[in-house]
């Protein structure tokens, strides 16, 4: 047994290279904590925003009305053609009768003017406009349904396996449904997919055509770790909230859908994330390719020992004080023999929890060993021979 840098115990065994390598993802916590609280809501979620692991749920796979947070979706598109540079900021859009009419939450927006692209991302985002969402599916999609169905296209790609969308403004549809869980994958998405904009979401107002309007999530005003994301009502949805917070560098998401009134959405809201902050943590155990103080025998080599290191970074999401129990293994090949390439995989790194595996992840040589003399190479066969 050797002790890591980190107050983890490492023990060494004997590995076997396997064919398939998997790097599972820890979907629940079994270590006892407090209970979570009970949400007078439809269906609800809460996850670690930096590895999707859920620590709340509630009804997350019910399909339901998502009403404004479908906004999210419209948002995400606009931005993943931004970023592919088929899109600007300053380009113009041109506002249809069929947008200017669209009634509901409105950016004010005119018929037959021409608004910028950064405009109506604002007028979606911050005021919720109806107008602005119409404008832009027409703009992108050719028209509103078909935009529509380049939004439940995307959401299909991203996993969002129950989601279908009708239009881009989440009135009322037939069919226009979401789920709590493929809402917080959409979420994840938007904050780590485009850093760049995300803080178009944490902005409290937006003023165009002389009119201010506030944003509808009041959370930012009542909170200062929340950031984002996107409110939504009707009568069919009730009230809702796809939520975002940082604290002392951990990030959660929270999905509440089907509340009663603006004041519960913020309460229930605020309910799982003050529980995720104060009962778990983020851990970062290792980072991708950082040295492991253990190494490696190798045969034949101009060098007898290769530093090893994980592929991939390890952070968990964990109750807080379980660090302390966990244990982590490192499984090597029997033998190793030059030349050994940088980045060749020699072992596997197994963390567990009370019996849980939690990550297992490739580990590598963080260096190249090259053939040794022939006379080394000799010495080393005499060795391995008589071990």
């Amino acid at each position: 047994m050797r002790l890591l840098t980190l107050p983890l115990l490492l023990t060494l065994s004997s590995w076997v290279m396997a064919a398939t390598l998997t790097v599972p993802v820890p979907t629940s916590i079994k270590r006892p904590v407090p209970s979570a609280p009970s949400l007078a809501a439809s269906s609800y979620l809460l996850i670690d925003g930096s590895t999707g692991t859920v620590i709340v749920e509630s009804n997350a796979d019910q399909p339901l009305p998502p009403a404004s947070l479908t906004k999210l979706m419209t948002a995400y598109l606009v931005e993943k053609d931004l970023k592919a540079g088929t899109v600007t900021l300053e380009d113009s859009v041109p506002i249809s009768v069929k947008a200017w009419k669209t009634g509901g939450s409105r950016m004010f927006i005119r018929e037959g003017t021409q608004v910028e692209m950064g405009d109506l991302l604002k007028g979606i985002i911050i005021q919720s406009g109806n107008d602005a969402s119409v404008a832009v599916a027409e703009f992108l999609g050719g028209s509103e349904g078909g935009f529509a169905e380049l939004m439940t296209a995307q959401a299909s790609a991203l996993g969002m396996t129950n989601t279908t969308y009708y239009n881009a403004t989440g009135l009322p549809a037939p069919g226009h449904l979401t789920t709590a869980r493929d809402l917080s994958i959409l979420a994840r998405e938007i904050i780590y997919g485009h850093p760049d904009l995300y803080s178009l979401y944490s902005q409290k107002s937006f003023t165009y055509n002389d009119i201010k309007q506030d944003n509808r999530n009041r959370l930012l005003w009542k909170d200062p770790s929340v950031d984002g994301l996107k409110t939504g009502h009707t009568e069919e949805a009730g009230y809702c909230l796809v939520a975002s917070a940082e604290r002392n560098g951990m990030r959660l998401i929270s999905v509440v859908m089907g509340t009663k009134s603006t004041q519960s959405r913020e309460q229930e809201t605020a309910k799982l994330l003050n529980y995720g902050f104060r009962f778990f943590e983020g851990v970062s155990l290792f980072q991708a390719g950082q040295t492991l103080d253990t190494t490696a025998r190798v045969w034949g080599g101009e060098r007898d020992v290769v530093s090893l290191g994980p592929k991939d970074a390890v952070y968990l999401t964990l109750p807080k004080g379980a660090r302390e129990s966990l244990s982590v293994s490192l499984d090597m090949q029997p033998e190793l023999v030059a030349p050994i390439a940088q980045g060749q995989q020699i072992g596997m790194l197994s963390v567990t929890l009370e019996g849980e595996t939690l990550a297992l992840v490739p580990v590598i040589a963080t260096e190249a060993v090259v053939d040794g003399s022939l006379f080394k190479q000799a010495m080393d066969w005499v060795l391995r021979a008589v071990q």
